[in-house]
């Protein structure tokens, strides 16, 4: 049986990928999930993966979760902090009930899971923490002062926790997402997404670059990442590597 690994807010979306991936690695895959249950269960009969219901805001739920995931599959050695929910609006017109939820979401569960695990990583001397960002942690987004906090706190939690792991055999990295065709994409109003869309594929920028950049037939393109959009963290000095 391979290592175990836990994905929270595993059962869709990018959650879901990751899970699928892993497995196919030779991990032992657990998908954490916090409501849909038929959803949960459509998953794991579809995939064959395990999957357990707690709330990852809850510091006491998530150590019980993970105690039980441990008792059952074996330690937790790859974690994945995917889970992550929006309420958006300005901040004008934002009610503390949705500031909380999300970063109690977003970045308190980072630390509720990680606590859990990071003294068992400890003591076997390996362990593989992933944090899933975003590039709005990095370049903030109209309407989202409480995901961009939370996903910045994210990226500033991944490289303090990366320096204090590194000397235990435990690596801890960030991957940033830009904009992905998932359930929580989907959620976004119409009007919304449409100026997020334009920025990303601005015509003006594309029709420059094509015209700096004449494309031939033959012709071989090699685009350089933009490091706004990924960003990993080495785990040893908690410098920021872009990938």
């Amino acid at each position: 049986m391979g290592r175990v690994a836990l994905v929270t807010g595993g059962t869709r979306g990018i959650g879901e990928a990751i899970c699928l991936a892993l497995k196919e690695a030779g991990y032992t895959v657990v998908a954490n999930y916090g409501g849909n249950d038929q959803a949960a269960q459509d998953f794991s009969a579809r995939t064959g993966i395990a999957v357990k219901k707690f709330d990852v805001s809850d510091f006491s739920a998530v150590a019980a979760g993970i105690a039980e995931i441990e008792a059952e599959q074996g330690p937790v050695d790859v974690l994945v902090n995917n889970a992550g929910i929006t309420r958006d609006g300005t901040l004008h017109k934002m009610t503390y009930e949705q500031w909380n939820q999300v970063i109690q979401t977003n970045l308190t569960s980072c630390f509720n899971t990680c606590r859990a695990v990071i003294e068992g990583m400890r003591a076997r001397g390996f362990g593989r923490i992933v944090n899933i960002g975003s590039t709005n942690g990095q370049a903030g987004q109209y309407g989202q002062v409480n995901y961009a906090a939370a996903k910045s706190g994210i990226h500033g939690f991944t490289k303090a926790l990366a320096q204090e792991g590194a000397g235990r055999g435990i690596t801890v990295n960030a991957v940033a997402p830009g904009y992905v065709d998932t359930d929580m994409v989907r959620a976004v109003p119409p009007e919304v997404l449409a100026k997020i869309v334009a920025k990303i594929g601005d015509s003006e920028i594309i029709a420059a670059f094509r015209e700096r950049h004449p494309f031939k037939p033959g012709n071989k393109i090699r685009l350089k990442p933009d490091p706004r959009l990924v960003h990993l963290f080495d785990a040893a000095s908690g410098q920021r590597l872009t990938a």
